[in-house]
């Protein structure tokens, strides 16, 4: 959702949505977003769909008739209301259209969450599962591989998750698939943690250290970081001995690296010259 205007009808939708389920239970919830995505799944599957929808020539109303015209009676109202909202919105390109609907649809995912209290879980557990897939190139391969038919690919996420994380995860994995807001896999991953993040006020800290933080050296950066960018800071801490010693620290666009092989690299840089 680069444009303003995509921005804008992303805005009115959710707050639409947010208001028609304010009432709604974890799974109504979660019966919602599954509604939303699998909108969002036919728009990435008809293009000539996504054109008609936001074509700037046809009035707000005409489009989101068309969309109602397509759903009625196939998903719940909540959901033909909120995906009208969107629909009636403008949008620089076609492909805006269907950003926004994965993130309506992954907004109710973790409303879904929130209900149950189950926010922090689902973002250490989205972290975690990108950790694995890092340090198995095969399954990283396979899994990030755009090309090979998405279907196999979510029955092997549901295998490797089954009983294992909430249910809440492996749906948001299975969008990591399919590359929301256009991203590869991993990158979808990492965006989907920090969407989390911030639905819980808080900032993602990626930590990189050579041994594993104590708990109270985890305590004591996470209070600094917090004092430093003015809100709560969830530290998502990666063991690499590679590093040598030190501590990097990823925030946003933010990088403060500290680490010994930093610090190495440097000096042979500067031997070099």
């Amino acid at each position: 959702m680069a444009s303003s205007v995509s921005r804008e009808a992303y805005g009115e939708a959710s707050d639409q949505l947010a208001a028609n389920t304010a009432a709604a239970t974890a799974p109504q919830l979660a019966t919602v977003a599954d509604e939303i995505l699998s909108v969002a799944a036919l728009l990435r599957a008809q293009p000539r769909l996504r054109r008609a929808l936001t074509d700037p020539s046809r009035p707000g109303s005409d489009r989101a008739g068309l969309l109602r015209s397509l759903l009625s009676g196939k998903v719940s109202e909540t959901t033909v209301n909120a995906v009208a909202a969107l629909v009636a919105g403008r949008f620089s390109r076609p492909a805006e259209l269907l950003d926004a609907a994965e993130r309506l649809g992954v907004d109710a995912l973790l409303a879904s969450a929130d209900r149950e209290g189950k926010l922090a879980d689902i973002e250490d557990e989205l972290f975690r599962f990108g950790q694995i897939v890092s340090g198995d190139s095969q399954l990283a391969v396979t899994l990030s591989d755009a090309s090979a038919p998405v279907e196999p690919r979510v029955k092997l996420v549901r295998d490797l998750l089954e009983g294992k994380a909430h249910g809440v995860t492996g749906r948001l994995v299975e969008v990591a698939l399919t590359g929301f807001g256009g991203r590869g896999f991993q990158a979808s991953l990492t965006r989907l943690v920090e969407v989390t993040a911030t639905k819980r006020d808080h900032e993602v800290a990626y930590v990189t250290v050579a041994k594993p933080l104590t708990d109270a050296d985890e305590q004591s950066l996470a209070g600094k970081l917090s004092a430093l960018y003015g809100r709560e800071v969830s530290l998502k801490v990666d063991v690499d001995p590679s590093v040598l010693g030190g501590v990097s620290v990823r925030v946003g666009s933010d990088l403060y690296d500290g680490t010994v092989l930093r610090k190495l690299n440097q000096a042979k840089q500067a031997f070099a010259k």
